[in-house]
């Protein structure tokens, strides 16, 4: 993460201010009704029951719609191959509750700081917080944590996301850190607790998450501004969005609105019971078993993918091919890729990519001349502290996690 100057006042903030009554309203209109919106189409996806509506939702391209009301909306996975940095119209939406806010002035957006291990609460706007902090910027994966959950046998319930529910973006923003700094965080603190302008229409928990203090201090831990440099999109978090480098997209709470620190667990729907994972070393449990004991899900597994081609391609038997993919992990980086052809029996280095961060997406590729006939193509990364993806997939019944090797399957002729 590294310092940079403070944005001046542009046009693009000008903006901001006609922003809410516009493309706010319509938004909600097209969260709540996909007939609202236009570009609709259909994708298959490879998964049991995978046939999804591509629909153009404002300020995005048209995405794959798991459901409309709240938006969950997931990036078409060819996506991924044009490039480091998801498009900001292509990344994926995530919503628990279909009360979204449909108007937002994006200067004077406030974020109030409290909680009773808070010394000196206070509020600022967004302008406030680009003004009179100082800004930094992060390149970090933003992961749903149920990416690739339709993918797992048996199946589990919840959202039949396939592996589209993922981007890789350049943050702006200002660290926490520093605004709670300001805020005299007390020697009792034990916890910040998150919340946002969406909320629920028929009486469920709002959604709201916490971090431990450690955490939240890190320096790390963001409140962003901007997004592959312009403003957040409104199905996105616009204006403020709070940003956990290497940990799951439950924690990165949107329309970022209230700040908590605090002398206690918190204990509230979406940190206990929702959003746990299996207190073991795999994080897993024997298909159809309940785990024993529960922590909140927390940092990102290794991943990796093959992005040029798809299950299924053809080939032309004899012509090299030039194979290209991307993996990432929670935050040590990535330190190797290796490649197999022959559907794990040998294996190979694939050549990284330029390193734009820990956080971040990271290349690779490799060549291959396929001969006539099938072939199976794999990879596998490390990350810089050791950890790998499993050759075979661990289960478990909330369907996070899932970062097993997958499998290309490829013709040539």
């Amino acid at each position: 993460m590294r310092k940079i100057p403070r944005p001046g006042v542009d046009a693009g903030r000008r903006q901001l201010l006609r922003y809410g009554a516009g493309i706010a309203g319509a938004t909600a209109l097209a969260s709540f009704n996909g007939n609202a919106v236009a570009g609709s189409a259909e994708i298959v996806l490879p998964v049991e029951n995978g046939r999804r509506q591509l629909v153009a939702y404002p300020e995005k391209r048209p995405l794959i719609v798991l459901t409309s009301r709240p938006p969950q909306l997931e990036t078409p996975f060819e996506i991924f191959n044009e490039g480091l940095l998801t498009p900001n119209d292509a990344f994926f939406v995530r919503y628990h509750h279909a009360g979204l806010p449909t108007s937002i002035d994006g200067e004077r957006h406030t974020i109030s700081i409290g909680g009773n291990a808070c010394a000196r609460p206070f509020s600022l706007t967004v302008s406030e917080l680009r003004d009179q902090f100082a800004s930094v910027e992060l390149v970090a994966v933003n992961q749903c944590s149920g990416n690739s959950r339709a993918h797992f046998s048996p199946r589990v319930t919840g959202g039949q996301l396939s592996n589209g529910a993922m981007g890789n973006a350049r943050w702006l923003g200002v660290p926490l850190r520093d605004v709670l700094t300001r805020a005299g965080v007390s020697d009792r603190a034990r916890q910040v607790v998150f919340n946002g302008l969406d909320m629920p229409l028929f009486g469920s928990a709002d959604f709201v998450k916490a971090l431990d203090i450690g955490h939240a201090m890190d320096g790390e831990v963001m409140i962003a501004y901007r997004m592959n440099g312009e403003d957040i999109p409104m199905l996105n978090g616009y204006p403020v969005k709070l940003v956990v480098p290497g940990h799951y997209g439950t924690y990165w709470i949107k329309h970022l609105s209230e700040i908590q620190v605090i002398d206690h667990e918190f204990e509230g729907f979406w940190m206990k019971p929702a959003y746990r994972i299996p207190d073991n070393d795999c994080a897993c449990v024997a298909p159809g078993k309940a785990p024993t004991s529960t922590r909140p899900i927390g940092r990102f597994t290794v991943r990796s993918f093959i992005t040029s081609l798809a299950d299924g391609a053809c080939l032309a038997a004899g012509q090299p091919v030039s194979v290209r993919g991307i993996a990432f992990d929670g935050g040590h980086g990535i330190r190797e890729v290796a490649y197999s052809t022959d559907g794990g029996g040998a294996w190979q280095p694939a050549a990284l990519g330029t390193d734009i961060g820990p956080y971040s997406f990271r290349e690779f590729s490799f060549g291959f001349t396929p001969a006539p006939g099938q072939h199976d193509l794999r990879v596998r990364a490390w990350s810089r502290d050791g950890q790998t993806q499993p050759l075979e997939a661990s289960w478990q019944p909330a369907g996070y996690l899932r970062n097993v090797v997958e499998s290309i399957r490829v013709s040539a002729s």
